[in-house]
């Protein structure tokens, strides 16, 4: 009997074209291991602080996030600890899909948009990426102004080795970075 996962599709905030990923979780993981999932789908290198929000409407007062964010919440929000919050337990018997939004480094505040879209059965002991598209921006670049004016050529300061095209799913290995020798090499 294989056991549930859920289909995730995250989107990066207002960057066009649109940078995406889309990929299956097991519904027992934590959200400390969707943050992980995420990184690692989107590129990021998983060294900044990031919180998930979400609440009625557009008011995302409440954070699931490490233990020492409590701080962040704010007033009339709750708090839970993405260690021990399951997928599973927060969607519950809650309609799919499901919206909430990813925050990862606090300074330049890339805001990611979070759809649980689907619940299906699976065989797969971890993440398994399904598609995406274009490259997420380099780690430390600046932000979402700064990302977008570099692209459009009015900020000449970035001469990296960046392709905002390139996205290939077979280049997404799951398991972080200290456990994948490819991404390590890259330091």
């Amino acid at each position: 009997m294989s056991a549930p996962r859920f289909v995730i599709q995250v989107f990066l905030y207002q960057i066009t074209p649109q940078i995406w990923r889309k990929f299956s979780i097991p519904a027992s993981y934590s959200f400390l291991q969707l943050s992980d999932a995420i990184q690692d789908a989107m590129g990021w290198d998983n060294k900044h602080p990031h919180e998930f929000r979400h609440g009625k409407g557009k008011r995302l007062t409440d954070v699931i996030g490490p233990i020492g964010l409590e701080d962040q919440v704010p007033p009339g929000g709750e708090f839970q600890n993405e260690l021990t919050l399951t997928l599973a337990d927060y969607v519950g018997k809650k309609r799919l899909p499901m919206r909430l939004l990813y925050r990862y480094d606090f300074a330049e505040d890339w805001i990611h948009e979070v759809v649980i879209e689907a619940k299906e059965p699976g065989d797969e002991p971890g993440p398994k990426m399904i598609g995406g598209a274009r490259a997420c921006p380099p780690e430390d670049f600046g932000g979402v102004f700064q990302y977008m004016e570099a692209l459009t050529g009015q900020i000449g300061w970035y001469r990296g080795e960046y392709n905002p095209e390139a996205f290939d799913i077979k280049d997404v290995v799951f398991g972080g970075k200290s456990r994948n020798p490819k991404k390590k090499r890259l330091r």
